[in-house]
């Protein structure tokens, strides 16, 4: 029998080689990783999950009560301040500018002098038409004594009609002539006149717009005006409001009570009534335009000058007022935090109107409720708050504290 053959070990394939490396360090790898998850679960499970979840912060807020009241509807316009009245000066009559008896910005009244005409072409003028109408109205006297008496002696027959009639015809020319002369006086006289001219307002002037030496045309060949006086004690701010206010602007003018607030650079505020409503619709804007009349004693308001106008419209009775910072806006619409057991509650409203500072809201809200009116960002419905300020009133300026 033949032995049996022995097993060649010697000749399998060594255990070695590039696929059996990656393979070794895909597991190596596989397991690190499988060791990190690990430990961290065993780490949060362990060192997080025994300590309880951390208690949430309470948010810092500012707050304010609610209060009710009557609360006036306003509209707000950006308006123009325009002179009382505007008036441009200029000459009547030609000749030289001899002087003027002003300074630049001044205010004038009604009747001062500002310039000076070079007069002495007037005075001669004014001379000769006295002496033409003194010797008319001589020759006058003359004429009306030859008709007095060829009338007498047309009725003795002395003379005939036709020298009566030439006698009557002679003195009516006469009269006539003596007429026009006077006319022709009175118009020298008043071009004298002319050459002082004075302001027919009260009022600030303006820039000079011709200098002393300058020729002027006067009317039948009319230049630049000689300068501009801006009457502006008192003084009018213009501003529009939308069309759809019409209703209500009648209705507030008819009882009176139709009032512009205007607020000046320094802060305060002026009002005075609206005296005029304009008679027309602009097509471009849709708005229509509305005036009133400011005394204007510390000539604070300037024409061209912009101003924030106010108009009160309406009043809503015993509505409930928040500071306008306590209205949100929501993805549902509009709404306000109370603060009810250290917690923030949302409480939807509808903004009926909003003056700039605050709110008349409808809603569930009651009078004396807290609402938030800074830290908004921070509270969530139902989270905790804390209120680091006083409740202060709708409109009260809110203590400065960091949040």
């Amino acid at each position: 029998m033949n032995a049996p053959q022995k097993r060649r070990f010697d000749r399998l394939p060594p255990v070695t080689g590039p696929g059996m490396s990656q393979r070794l360090r895909a597991w190596s790898l596989g397991g690190g990783l499988l060791v990190l998850v690990l430990g961290s679960y065993w780490y949060f499970n362990n060192m997080s999950g025994d300590t309880g979840a951390k208690p949430s912060v309470a948010a810092p807020v500012r707050v304010a009560r609610v209060e009710k009241r009557d609360m006036p509807v306003v509209e707000r316009s950006l308006g123009t301040i325009i002179a009382y009245d505007t008036v441009e000066l200029t000459a009547r009559v030609q000749g030289t500018l001899d002087r003027a008896e002003f300074k630049e910005g001044q205010l004038v009244k009604k009747g001062d002098l500002l310039f000076v005409i070079d007069p002495r072409p007037f005075q001669a003028a004014l001379a000769q038409a006295q002496a033409i109408y003194q010797k008319d109205q001589a020759q006058l006297q003359n004429a009306l004594l030859d008709q007095q008496r060829y009338s007498s002696l047309a009725k003795q027959g002395a003379i005939s009609g036709q020298l009566r009639d030439t006698a009557n015809a002679n003195a009516s020319m006469l009269a006539a002539t003596v007429a026009s002369d006077k006319a022709a006086a009175d118009t020298a006289r008043l071009n004298l006149e002319y050459t002082q001219i004075r302001s027919p307002i009260d009022g600030k002037t303006g820039p000079m717009l011709i200098q002393p030496g300058d020729m002027i045309n006067g009317p039948a060949s009319p230049a630049a005006p000689l300068i501009e006086i801006a009457q502006i004690r008192p003084i009018k701010v213009s501003f529009t409001l939308p069309q759809s206010d019409l209703p209500r602007i009648q209705a507030r003018q008819k009882t009176g009570r139709l009032i512009a607030v205007v607020s000046v650079q320094n802060g305060e505020t002026l009002q005075a009534p609206v005296d005029f409503v304009s008679d027309a619709v602009s097509n471009q804007t849709g708005t229509i335009e509305l005036r009133a009349t400011f005394p204007n004693d510390d000539m604070s308001l300037v024409p061209g000058q912009l101003v924030n106008v106010t108009a009160q419209l309406n009043d809503i009775q015993g509505a409930l007022i928040v500071p306008r910072d306590a209205v949100n806006n929501g993805p549902n619409g509009t709404f306000v935090f109370t603060v009810k057991n250290g917690q923030a509650v949302e409480v939807p409203v509808s903004v009926l109107t909003d003056d700039g500072t605050n709110a008349a809201v409808s809603g569930t809200l009651a009078a004396g409720d807290t609402v938030v009116v800074e830290g908004q960002l921070r509270v969530v419905p139902g989270g905790d708050v804390r209120v680091i300020s006083t409740p202060r009133a709708p409109g009260a300026a809110p203590a400065r504290v960091g949040l």
